[in-house]
């Protein structure tokens, strides 16, 4: 009888493991393709801003998102995984309501402030997502993705952060006031 317990524990972990493995496998596919997405609509949303900060920290990132996507190919790489883009529905609906909101306000600061808060909607999503699929990657034993997937949760983390100083010190004081 014991024994049967540990066998089917045993088991359970390896399908857990296998189904781990592909939760991985299809997260990287999605945020892939929400990264590649990402590009396209920060260019966008840098074309309607007003403030010289957060066109800047728009420029910053979306370099840093160019690079995301290049550290996700070596990640796919490292795992053995072939490198592909599955559709993020998640992404599209929040860059669908980025792309709503420019086009509901009109040209100034009430339209930075706005454009701040679809970003960071985004970034919080890319931040629940690298965090967890670097927590997959070290539990499967891929310590180095976990690395690169690491760096890319900091960049993310990072950039939220600035959203919100440059929000908090001039944007939104500027929006309150029209």
């Amino acid at each position: 009888m014991e024994s049967k317990t540990t066998n089917t524990t045993e088991k359970g972990k390896r399908n857990v493991a296998s189904g781990l493995s592909e939760l991985f496998e299809d997260g990287l596919k999605d945020i892939y393709w929400a990264e590649k997405a990402q590009i396209k609509a920060l260019k966008n949303l840098l074309e309607n801003v007003t403030s010289s900060e957060l066109s800047q920290i728009i420029i910053a990132h979306l370099n840093e998102t160019e690079i995301q996507v290049v550290r996700l190919e070596k990640v796919f790489e490292m795992t053995d995984k072939k490198i592909v883009a599955q559709k993020c529905d998640a992404m599209q609906g929040l860059i669908e309501e980025s792309e709503g909101m420019v086009k509901g306000t009109e040209i100034g600061v009430v339209r930075d402030a706005g454009i701040i808060a679809a970003m960071q909607k985004i970034e919080h999503y890319e931040i629940a997502t690298y965090g967890t699929l670097r927590q997959f990657a070290w539990t499967l034993g891929y310590s180095n993705a976990a690395d690169l997937l690491q760096v890319s949760l900091n960049e993310e983390k990072n950039a939220d952060m600035h959203l919100t100083l440059v929000a908090v010190d001039a944007v939104n004081i500027e929006a309150e006031k029209e």
